[in-house]
């Protein structure tokens, strides 16, 4: 079986397995696929039994075993055969463990006992009084099973669950998994009952229970009829030889009643190819080793679903992607959606490639034709002119001749599938859900946007089924469409993305299309099969896709999409564009506030309501009450409304609104803020300039293009989350596979500079799992602005009580002012005067939001959400960043524009001084002299410059 050391009977090999405190199996070292075995029992020892079935140990049985265990799994052995039993099948020899006895050592730390009867006639061996002087120093110094201490050997006895004696009946798997889902839990494999099935004593609660490798199934090991034996020994008493004296006698012959019920046993079923191989792959990792079970779920017959990680050297090795890698087991689609998607990617990625190798169970494998072809160099630039639905758009080819029938391109964005519109002229038109939003979302974004397409494969479809690609009957049927990815240009020149689900896509500053819709839910990744062509990007998509499931956004969502009123204003009469011309003009002052306050006292509330008259439109007029109170009371009393003569005469409470108004006015509230008595209220942009809201604010980081980070001062979350932080006690670094940090995700990072801990996304990491505590990682802190690389070591999971709460960081930028970008002439110089001004000290500054930008902002990889477009105010100076970085010639002012409000128009003129002073010192920008803008200042959509002759 194993290398033989010569003629003394001496062999050599490694040990596969510890059963109990004194048997060991072990494995011979041939370069055979699956080496031969021998189980070797330590002569002239007796260690304590394992609890059998409907049993329980004997005193030290567990520690026994345990202690030769941790000395000789997966070790390099010399052993012999000293005797033989054959009466019940066993072999007694002596093992080294270089140059150590096995036997004096468990003798010596007393976890068995020395029996002074060897074989039946034979000699004794020389070793066996050694055995007997360690037997007896031990007994001296109460080591192990010989401990003097008062219940120590009632206290070794464990205290085992049903399941882990053969009662399983009353295991709740369900529960179980549901408890411990995505936990990482010590255990010691038992049993290996095939590749991808293992056994294991969960620690430190000895639940035995039976885990799927989650993901991956490996070829089975058949079934094999029950052995006779097995039978007539229902009382256990064959299993409790395994440690027994090797002089018992034989069992009885099976009466004939025991041999019908074996036979009635099904017939045996051989393994599948390969399965034997899978097997013996899975117990030379894991068998008797401690490894950490991931509990991910349950499958429909209610059998725990995990992930195995066992140790190899400094890291921790995934069972699963190594039975793939070794071509010993094929990916599961079912059970690996119960997994992160970088470790189903990886899993999917290292089954092809086994594939293509042709390892083992793959061997003569072919790959299956399809109905996709590569396409391969077709690169261009364009603009939108079309989209046509949620993942189909029309490009304009920049390198085209205008008017030429290559001049726009059909493009179907490449793995993903939107919701169907559907076909408005059928009679039973009806959109899918999301279909609209979903082309709405992909019209606002891209419309008349420049964008980079690279092309990747073309599909044959079949024109009956739409895009599902099943083949037709006749080429007449089918057509072919052609797929690619789309880019937006970067985030700065987009004009900002939604970063906490839209991370950067590689090295490059752009957004892809697809990886947007995804990431909001807008549409569904497609299912490709095996040596499909798909996007070059299917990774990142997969993972945007996994993150909007995990997010319930859009179609993931069990909520209805809310109903989409479209009217087309381009069709409708002279009357009905008068009716909706207040609709479609510039809100009012105050007029959210008056929504606002409406939404908070009335919506979805039980009202009552007294209709007095009907105007011309058909609109009822009358008055509202809750819980009997007038509302248009409490508007007029807010100065959020004003009385209206119309039918003012026919509604009973009118003196009780007059008062109202009347006490608003005299209190010069809202609308009133300006009222003189006798004189007409103009609710004008006059009005509309005193109500911005001003912040107190801290900055936090500053990047190029005057833009800037910046924390509220006085909010409450700061010290809310600051103080959650500082109760976290975090010390040791996670296990290597038990926590996978993916795009996007809230996690905490200690940051570089003072090792504190503070609340990070990330941005960017290695492919796939995580292999060592030195990879490296991208991180965003979310509360700060700023950004650095760390290693897996400095990142820790957060709590959903701390990742849940919003980002503390606003993203800022200077209003009525251009900042060169850092890669623009003095744009670094802006930088650092803008740092040198914001962040020298902790000074507070008055921030007056002038605008707020609701498209969502990324800048330089960082930051999401609405950007506010504020006036930074020196309080101690009273003077203004903007005007600074204009006076400092490191920025121009905007351009005054004619459909210019006058209230940004007041303000571009206030500002133009300190420009003008800047020029005439011919400082920074202008430094040559008054060099002006080469951008072209375009008029809003709809409002072209009209030519004059």
């Amino acid at each position: 079986m194993a290398s033989n050391t010569g003629a003394s009977g001496w062999l050599r090999g490694k040990v596969k397995a510890v059963t109990s405190g004194d048997c060991l199996l072990i494995m011979g070292n041939t370069k055979a696929e699956i080496p031969p075995e021998k189980s070797i029992t330590l002569s002239y020892l007796m260690a304590p039994r394992l609890a059998r079935r409907n049993g329980v140990d004997e005193p030290f049985a567990w520690e026994s075993r345990e202690f030769l265990r941790k000395h000789c799994i997966g070790k390099e052995v010399t052993f012999r055969v000293d005797y033989t039993a054959p009466n019940i099948g066993r072999e007694f020899g002596t093992v080294y463990l270089g140059d150590k006895n096995v036997a004096y050592l468990v003798v010596a730390a007393g976890w068995a006992r020395v029996k002074e009867q060897g074989p039946k006639g034979g000699e004794q061996s020389p070793s066996l009084a050694e055995l007997q002087r360690l037997e007896d120093l031990a007994k001296e110094q109460g080591l192990g099973r010989w401990s003097k201490e008062p219940g120590a050997a009632e206290e070794s006895i464990r205290d085992l669950p049903p399941s882990a004696i053969g009662e399983s009946s009353g295991f709740d798997a369900k529960g179980f998994a549901v408890e411990n889902k995505g936990k990482s839990l010590e255990a010691v494999v038992e049993q290996v009952r095939d590749g991808s099935t293992v056994r294991v004593y969960l620690l430190p609660s000895f639940q035995f229970v039976q885990i799927y490798v989650a993901g991956v199934q490996a070829p089975s090991m058949g079934r094999r009829p029950p052995n006779p034996a097995v039978v007539a020994e229902a009382d256990g008493t064959a299993e409790d030889t395994a440690n027994g004296d090797d002089s018992v006698e034989a069992p009885a012959p099976l009466t004939t009643a025991q041999r019908l019920a074996a036979s009635a046993v099904s017939t045996e079923i051989p393994p599948d190819s390969w399965g034997r191989q899978a097997k013996h792959f899975t117990e030379t990792r894991v068998l008797n080793r401690d490894v950490r079970i991931v509990v991910e779920g349950t499958d429909t017959y209610n059998n725990i679903i995990g992930s195995v990680y066992y140790p190899d050297g400094d890291t921790a090795k995934d069972l699963s992607l190594e039975l793939v890698k070794n071509g010993l087991a094929k990916y599961v689609e079912w059970s690996a959606n119960m997994l992160d998607i970088e470790v189903k990617i990886k899993l999917k990625n290292a089954e092809l490639q086994a594939k293509d190798e042709k390892l083992r169970m793959w061997n003569g494998f072919k790959p299956p034709v399809t109905d996709s072809k590569p396409i391969h160099d077709q690169k261009f630039t364009g603009k939108v002119v079309e989209v046509v639905s949620g993942d189909c758009i029309i490009v304009a080819d920049d390198a085209a001749p205008l008017g030429s029938p290559s001049a726009e391109r059909r493009v179907n964005l490449s793995s993903i599938r939107a919701p169907k519109l559907g076909n408005p002229r059928r009679e039973d038109y009806q959109p899918d859900k999301f279909a609209r939003e979903s082309k709405e979302f992909l019209r606002t974004r891209l419309i008349g946007k420049q964008v980079s397409v690279e092309m990747e494969y073309s599909r044959r479809i079949s024109t009956m089924d739409g895009q599902n690609g099943v083949p037709a009957t006749k080429m007449a049927d089918t057509r072919v469409l052609d797929y690619g990815s789309v880019f937006q240009a970067s985030p700065s020149q987009a004009g900002g993305d939604d970063t906490s689900s839209i991370p950067s896509t590689g090295n490059q500053p752009r957004i892809n299309v697809a990886e947007l819709l995804l990431s909001r839910g807008f549409a569904n990744i497609s299912k490709h099969r095996d040596y499909e062509e798909r996007s070059h990007y299917f990774d990142v998509l997969l993972a945007a896709h996994s993150r909007a499931e995990k997010g319930k956004k859009g179609l993931h969502s069990e909520k209805i999409p809310p109903a989409m009123h479209i009217t087309d204003l381009t069709m409708v009469n002279a009357k009905k564009a008068k009716d909706f011309l207040p609709f479609l003009q510039r809100n009012e002052p105050y007029s959210s506030e008056a929504i606002a306050l409406m939404r908070r006292m009335i919506l979805q509330r039980d009202v009552e309501i007294e209709v007095e008259a009907v105007d011309r439109t058909g609109t009822f007029i009358g008055s509202l009450w809750e819980s009997k109170t007038n509302m248009s009371s409490v508007l007029l009393e807010a100065g959020l409304a004003k009385l209206s003569s119309f039918a003012l005469d026919r509604i009973p409470d009118a003196h009780v609104l007059t008062r109202a108004e009347k006490s608003a006015k005299q209190q010069k509230l809202k609308i009133w803020e300006n009222y003189v008595e006798g004189e007409v209220v103009s609710n004008g942009a006059a009005s509309a300039s005193k109500q911005k809201e001003i912040l107190k604010v801290v900055a936090t980081e500053v990047l190029g293009g005057g833009k800037f980070y910046a924390q509220a001062v006085g909010d409450q979350r700061v010290s809310s989350i600051q103080q959650q932080l500082a109760t976290l006690k975090l010390k040791d670094a996670p296990v290597i596979g038990a926590f996978n940090p993916v795009k996007g995700e809230i996690v905490l990072a200690q940051f570089s500079l003072d090792n504190s801990w503070n609340r990070a996304m990330i941005v960017n990491g290695p492919r796939g799992a995580v292999e060592s505590v030195d990879d490296k990682f991208e991180v965003f802190y979310i509360d700060f602005g700023n950004q650095e690389v760390v290693p897996y070591s400095r990142i820790r999971p957060a709590d959903p009580s701390i990742s849940s709460s919003p980002a503390l960081a606003q993203l800022c930028s200077l209003a009525f002012i251009k900042v060169p970008g850092l890669e623009d002439d003095y744009g670094q110089e802006a930088a650092e005067y803008l740092s040198e001004c914001l962040l020298s000290s902790s000074k507070q500054y008055q921030a007056m939001i002038e605008e707020r930008d609701t498209s969502g902002g990324k800048s330089r990889g960082q930051g999401t959400g609405t950007i506010l477009i504020v006036t930074l105010v020196d309080p101690e100076t009273e003077s203004s960043i903007n005007a600074a970085m204009l006076e400092e010639g490191l920025a121009r002012l905007e351009r005054s524009k004619r459909w210019d409000t006058m209230e940004r128009k007041t303000a571009l003129k206030n500002l133009e001084e300190f420009q003008e002073k800047a020029k005439k010192q011919r400082v920074g920008l202008w430094i040559y002299g008054d060099v002006d803008s080469d951008e072209d200042d375009q008029a809003p959509g709809g409002r072209k410059p009209v030519a004059r002759r």
